[in-house]
């Protein structure tokens, strides 16, 4: 999808306002979930697995966003849809704290998941297309990483709120964890208003429909194929339920606040900070030490004493999972250059597939061993096993 922009507006404003965008529909909407976690579990006595089933809608929700945003339907229809979607993501987290039933908490999440999909890829297809405009390709890659990088700040944003309001007396602190959930969605429908002011609209725009070939599907495609979806199975057991380990080790509240917080800070500039790496490595080298240091800090948020343990787990995680996603990405459209949109299509499948089953094998795991060591265990094997992968495809390059 090919979006036709006008020429009138700054691009630093645009790459704020999908930075702003990407904090509301997928910090808040897609991962506070993660710090709230911890809370529900406690008030409400959900087992394990059923939190693994709670996040597990959320990615399938996630996953059928992304496949029917990427249909012709919605051309000439970015800016509205992106704002519609930013709108339903504030909604649908106050209405996580209406509800204690968990078949309900599925089913709002599952909705919040298409919702964070709609509006990351239209919003993506803005400010990508503006950025697009820019004659200095530093200038654009720049303002492409200001705009992935409102994960990583919302993610950051979301374990301040919830920390910031687990220090309330009174009144307010017997709502719990029902409060945070509010308090997200009053502070995402904020940048809703902003979004709003600052998102161009996107002028002319047309959908190109040029027919592409079928997918090849090559060996060197094909070994990238399930790497990516392995990452995304062994990525997000720990993207999930960190706050909730810090909680179950007894690493007490700062530890629980830190270890989000700072995975969203090494989101935020994690893209930033990769760029070196990447004109040494290459785009293979690059995926295949993201993958490395993915796996080191799955084994670690486990396997260190203390509070090491979460803190070196979620700084890892967030140093990482950005690179890994984006790099992945391109590697497809390099290795299928003549199919592009049915590579990163496909390549969403793995990835939505692999994050969908990975909650759901993490809470059974952990409800059968009353513990989080051993689907992290699994999860860092399977980041193992991405990273042969990956690194067979890297061996053929140099």
């Amino acid at each position: 999808m090919t979006v036709l922009p006008t020429r009138h507006r700054r691009f630093p404003s645009v790459a704020f306002a999908g930075a702003l965008a990407m904090a509301a529909a997928m910090g808040f909407g897609r991962f506070s979930f993660t710090p709230i976690l911890p809370g529900m579990m406690a008030d409400l006595h959900l087992r394990p697995d059923d939190a693994g089933l709670i996040a597990a809608a959320n990615f399938l929700g996630y996953l059928a966003g992304a496949v029917l945003a990427g249909q012709g339907w919605a051309a000439g229809r970015e800016r509205w849809l992106a704002l519609l979607s930013l709108l339903t993501t504030s909604l649908l987290l106050a209405a996580m704290a209406l509800t204690s039933d968990v078949g309900l908490f599925m089913l709002i999440r599952f909705l919040s998941g298409v919702a964070s999909a709609f509006a990351m890829i239209f919003t993506s297809a803005i400010v990508l297309a503006h950025v697009g405009l820019q004659a200095d390709p530093r200038t654009g890659e720049q303002a492409q990483s200001i705009h992935f990088g409102g994960v990583g700040a919302g993610i950051a944003a979301s374990s301040l709120l919830v920390f910031g309001l687990s220090h309330l007396d009174g009144v307010l602190a017997l709502a719990g964890w029902r409060l945070d959930w509010l308090a997200g969605a009053a502070l995402t429908v904020l940048i809703f208003l902003a979004v709003r002011r600052l998102l161009p609209a996107p002028g002319k725009s047309a959908v190109r429909h040029e027919k592409e070939p079928p997918l090849a599907w090559s060996r060197s495609f094909l070994l990238l194929f399930a790497s990516y979806g392995l990452f995304g199975f062994g990525y997000v057991i720990t993207a999930t339920f960190i706050v909730t380990m810090a909680r179950m080790a007894h690493a007490g509240p700062v530890a629980e606040f830190l270890s989000w917080f700072l995975a969203g800070i090494m989101a935020a500039v994690s893209l930033f900070a990769w760029r070196p790496v990447l004109g040494r490595l290459g785009l293979f080298g690059a995926y295949s030490l993201a993958l490395l240091l993915a796996a080191v800090g799955v084994f670690a948020s486990v396997g260190l004493p203390g509070i090491a343990a979460p803190l070196t787990g979620a700084t890892l995680l967030g140093a990482t999972f950005m690179a890994i996603t984006a790099y992945g990405l391109r590697l497809a459209r390099h290795l299928v250059p003549a199919s592009p949109r049915k590579a990163l299509s496909i390549m969403t499948v793995a990835f939505g597939i692999g994050q969908t089953i990975g909650p759901l094998a993490a809470g059974w795991l952990a409800a059968t061993s009353r513990s989080f060591a051993l689907p992290s265990l699994v999860a860092g094997a399977v980041l193992l096993a991405s990273l042969i992968l990956a690194a067979s495809l890297w061996r053929k390059t140099v």
